[in-house]
């Protein structure tokens, strides 16, 4: 009896960490390598119906990246909306994939992405 208990304790205790990390992390993050960029253009609207006929509206990016040693890769990504224009954001790559973005604020960038950004706005 005693056993089962405790067996039961650690399956409970297992299954609410599972839920609290699937709640807390972008799992879409894990294993992605990170590049910046900064939003220097409007995206290209783009237009889709699901089957049911209703309108879905995305926007396409397509920017240079740079990573923390200011290696650089052409990026492509979409958006739910448009985004803040010079805004900066932290591109998570998995392959040649954007997996995920956020904004980050100027003083979050490496300082090898902050220079090849700030040169490609001149």
């Amino acid at each position: 009896m005693k056993k089962g208990i405790i067996t039961l304790a650690v399956v409970v205790i297992v299954l609410v960490g599972f839920v609290v990390f699937i709640q807390n992390v972008n799992v879409n993050r894990l294993g992605a390598q990170q590049y910046y960029v900064q939003i220097n253009q409007d995206g290209k609207r783009m237009e889709d119906k699901s089957d049911s006929g209703e309108k879905h509206v995305s926007y396409e990016y397509t920017l240079e990246g740079f990573d923390a040693k200011g290696k650089e890769k052409s990026l492509t990504f979409t958006a739910g909306k448009e985004l803040r224009k010079d805004a900066y954001l932290r591109v998570y790559v998995k392959g040649n994939d954007v997996s995920s973005y956020q904004e980050v604020q100027v003083s979050e960038l490496p300082e090898q992405a902050k220079q090849k950004l700030e040169g490609a706005e001149k």
